[in-house]
């Protein structure tokens, strides 16, 4: 099994982001991801799996996370069509979409996001580990009150989701590891 996690999220206006501060962003997101999906998946064996995570963030653009969020499209597009391409060899592709998640570099206060929508990474875990033992569906969203969200960010009109996550975005330059 491969768990491909590597990922990192800028934020900020986009054009008064560091345009290589961007493409660094992309550069593991997207390409680092995909070289090692590719060394992976090469050769594999049945059974085997590859677990690529993403977010939730997957599924709405975001204003002052936009190429982040357009990585995670990417990363969940990509791991869907994957998984399609070797469910009948028997290898398993999962796109893994944690909503936010309290970690060290994280920890997501009460100030950003209401308690009840944070996970630990354990939840996390707990969920891919569930879907790995099942090895039914391509897109994994954790937890599952997220899928509610993603749902809504699929259905609603394009400019509702954007005036909705605009507002509850502060924008900054930090980069912020997932």
């Amino acid at each position: 099994m491969l768990v491909n996690n590597a990922g990192t999220a800028v934020t900020g206006a986009f054009a008064a982001v560091p345009l290589p501060r961007t493409l660094a962003m992309m550069h593991l997101n997207c390409e680092a991801l995909v070289t090692l999906a590719h060394l992976f998946l090469s050769q594999p064996e049945p059974g085997d799996a590859l677990l690529n995570v993403s977010s939730t963030l997957a599924f709405a653009p975001v204003p002052n996370l936009s190429v982040y969020s357009a990585t995670k499209a990417f990363v969940t597009s990509f791991s869907e069509s994957l998984w399609y391409e070797h469910k009948d060899r028997g290898v398993y592709v999962m796109g893994l979409c944690p909503g936010m998640t309290a970690t060290e570099s994280q920890p997501h206060t009460g100030e950003d996001v209401p308690a009840g929508l944070v996970q630990t990474p354990e939840q996390v875990v707990a969920a891919a580990l569930t879907a790995l033992r099942h090895r039914k569906r391509p897109t994994v969203i954790s937890p599952r009150k997220n899928a509610l969200f993603a749902t809504a960010a699929r259905n609603l009109p394009r400019r509702v989701v954007l005036s909705t996550l605009a507002n509850d975005r502060k924008p900054s330059h930090e980069a912020h590891p997932h």
